[in-house]
């Protein structure tokens, strides 16, 4: 027996590469040529093979090393006596297995096996990287190719059979090392994370890592709507009415979910192909307290009058900032408004309320000159930004749902919101 060092190889200008995989463990069996580390620079993703056939005896690396040409990679441990070359009859066996398993590769099949023996998988860097961006773990692969190499179709029937969600990689909550400290900068104050946001994380974290979000913006003219609503007083004593214009977009969006139905739907069974529609209509409105942001349901919007909305609007707004809010009332909901038309700002882009599909943005409305019938007029506009689950809602779709959202809360629409 003797013992030799396997070392990184000439890898041209790259230095201080990192090492992304490592392919192998101490006691195992490698031939030459087998892999051992996968390497990644920017440009490339890279295999460094064993150059002698052996056993491991010692790894000196680990994911997240960096390595330059002639680090030492392991040790692998040489039989110097077996130099015995196979019999013919052995090398005529395994031909024959390496050409019955060439025609049973050829034969189509459907069934995506899983590679239960817990070994590395064959592949190339670049198909490596592909399983890596996709969270999946290509061990438990078996490949289809040749000496059972996995490839990109394999991976994709992989994740299209339903077996990725057993053997998912979650890599979102794997918690990131800082390499320093902050108070090596200056001084520093470490102050509890209020409550109510510290429950709202998980629920935003989750919605933003697992919704492919897309965020139309648009702008509404919604000057009409403005001299409307302030002309409206109370029948009774005749003083003007206080109510802000979310309770109009409170109505008109409730308008635009009946004849856009998939707004107002949620798709929690996506893996069984399945969506639900919702009948009710009951609109989540953001409201920003001094505990963090809460959404309580304003239910049976449709059904409620503009005064009623706005009512409902301010309770609900009182509840939450003294936190006597049911947590029942924070769930349940069709679609979700949140404002910031109070504290300034246009377009941005807000998150989904899971399991909501769509979230409605308002920014604050201001004057515009529009070129209109020939002349500059001056107009009140306000900013709209729709972000939208891609996976059931596409950007057309999206598109149309913004145009009947602003003729809603256009031109001698508010009149009849407002009946």
């Amino acid at each position: 027996m003797s013992q030799t060092e396997i070392k990184v190889p000439n890898i041209g200008d790259f230095k201080d590469v990192e090492v992304i995989e490592v392919l192998v463990k101490e006691g195992d069996e490698v031939k030459k040529n087998d892999p051992l580390i996968t390497i990644e620079s920017d440009k490339s993703s890279v295999e460094i093979p064993s150059t002698e056939d052996g056993k491991i005896i010692k790894l000196n690396l680990k994911i997240g090393d960096k390595v330059s040409e002639g680090d030492n990679i392991l040790q692998i441990e040489k039989d110097t006596k077996s130099n015995e070359k196979p019999s013919k009859n052995i090398e005529v066996k395994k031909e024959e297995k390496v050409i019955q398993k060439q025609i049973k590769e050829i034969q189509p099949s459907s069934v995506v096996e899983i590679n239960t023996e817990g070994g590395i998988a064959l592949a190339s860097p670049k198909t490596r990287k592909f399983a890596r961006e996709l969270g999946v773990n290509i061990n438990l692969i078996k490949g289809s190719q040749l000496k059972g190499r996995v490839d990109e179709a394999d991976i994709k029937n992989f994740i299209s059979s339903g077996n990725n969600s057993l053997h998912y990689e979650d890599k979102r909550n794997k918690k990131i090392e800082l390499e320093f400290q902050h108070d090596e900068f200056g001084s520093i104050e470490v102050k509890d994370i209020p409550r109510v946001k510290k429950l709202a994380s998980t629920y935003l974290s989750n919605s933003w890592s697992n919704i492919p979000h897309v965020t139309n913006h648009d702008e509404a003219d919604i000057t009409e709507l403005e001299n409307f609503r302030s002309t409206l007083t109370d029948i009774y004593t005749g003083e003007k009415k206080k109510i802000t214009p979310l309770a109009f977009i409170v109505k008109a969006l409730t308008v635009s979910l009946k004849k856009f139905p998939s707004f107002n739907s949620s798709i929690d069974e996506i893996e069984n192909g399945k969506m639900t529609l919702k009948k009710y209509f009951h609109i989540g409105i953001a409201v920003d307290t001094k505990h963090g942001l809460m959404v309580p349901k304003l239910r049976n919007a449709n059904n409620k009058s503009i005064s009623n909305i706005a009512k409902e609007l301010k309770n609900l707004g009182e509840l939450c900032k003294n936190l006597k809010i049911d947590k029942k009332e924070l769930f349940g909901g069709s679609m979700t408004i949140t404002s910031l038309g109070g504290i300034g700002g246009s377009f941005f882009t807000p998150i989904i309320n899971y399991p909501e599909v769509a979230i409605l943005g308002i920014g604050k409305a201001e004057k515009k000159q529009k070129f209109i019938n020939g002349k500059f007029e001056a107009r009140t506009i306000l900013p709209i930004s729709l972000s939208y689950d891609h996976r059931i809602i596409d950007g057309a779709e999206a598109a149309r749902f913004n145009n009947d959202l602003k003729e809603n809360l256009g031109k001698n629409f508010a009149y009849k919101l407002a009946v």
